[in-house]
């Protein structure tokens, strides 16, 4: 009787865990239900270096440097929508979906080391007979930046970095991959839009402006088919090499961006930069966190414009 009693106890914990699963699980979206909602009549893909990438072109093509504006991480091209609208009447502005992200999706190379992302970017580029940019990149699209200014200078007009990744900090070291613990993995298959929004809100310096439209952005596209293993391999494979050598090969004019509510790369690492980049100057943002473009974009906006 207590061994029946037994089975019958694990049938029951059983059933229970896996309903509670298939009600947290969480699959992907298709591609096509995710165009309609955030494409748009200037979206289109185009292949470099093998990936498939999603990217927006719009504005005055008459203007021969075109401006490209590179997403963080977990973002989307998306992000720069309000800074994209109101440059394009005097420039030409392209953004794109970096691999692993939005609906550019995974790389089926499964490379997201720096180089390969630069090198894709470099490519594209190439695609669209596109000789020079001028490049904005925040966050990991502004470690991107930079690292694309040094490796192909020929290419960059100009570079504006916005609370830009690259060095160190606490628990990244130099030339060691991250530690991604194993329950990360969960997330491939379960995705919590109340977690996702816990983890942005210290993004933005009033949590306020962290609105219901951009969560379900962010939520929307991080379950863009493939996006969450192509980040979790990413996360995996990023190996930080000291910038400094790099940084300082940079001659063409750098505007430091950054806000200096900023949670997650804070301000004082902007001296960092201002130290070793030969033609860099920044400008602070009161009251504003990582993204400005989202949070106040107007404030930001003009900050650009006169550096262009």
């Amino acid at each position: 009787m207590l061994l029946k009693a037994f089975k019958i106890i694990a049938l029951v914990f059983s059933s229970f865990v896996l309903l509670a699963a298939l009600y947290l699980w969480t699959p992907d979206k298709s591609k096509a239900e995710l165009e309609k909602i955030y494409g748009s009549p200037n979206n289109a893909y185009i292949s470099a270096l093998g990936v498939n990438l999603y990217y927006q072109d719009t504005g005055n093509t008459k203007n021969p440097i075109p401006i490209l504006f590179l997403h963080g991480f977990g973002s989307s091209l998306q992000t720069w929508d309000a800074w994209s609208r109101a440059l394009s009447h005097d420039y030409r502005v392209i953004s794109v979906d970096l691999p692993g992200f939005g609906l550019t999706g995974e790389d089926p190379s499964g490379i997201y080391t720096d180089q390969r992302s630069v090198e894709v970017l470099e490519a594209f580029l190439k695609v669209l007979q596109i000789p020079k940019v001028v490049i904005v990149g925040n966050s990991m699209g502004g470690k991107f930046a930079w690292q694309f200014a040094a490796r192909y200078p020929n290419q960059v007009e100009k570079l504006v970095l916005i609370s830009p990744d690259g060095y160190a900090s606490h628990g990244i070291e130099y030339g060691k991959k991250s530690e991604v613990p194993a329950i990360a993995q969960l997330y491939r298959y379960f995705f919590s839009k109340t977690f996702l929004a816990m983890n942005l809100e210290p993004a933005y310096a009033n949590p306020k402006s962290l609105n219901d439209d951009l969560v379900n952005r962010y939520y929307d596209l991080m379950l863009a088919p493939g996006v969450r293993g192509a980040i979790l391999d990413r996360m995996q494979q990023t190996v930080l090499q000291d910038p400094v050598p790099s940084l300082a090969s940079i001659q063409v004019p750098t505007l430091l961006i950054w806000g200096e509510k900023d949670a997650f790369i804070p301000i004082g690492n902007s001296n960092d930069y201002l130290k070793v980049m030969p033609n860099a100057k920044r400008v602070s943002l009161p009251n504003i966190g990582h993204l400005p473009q989202e949070e106040q974009p107007t404030i930001g906006l003009a900050v650009l414009k006169e550096f262009l």
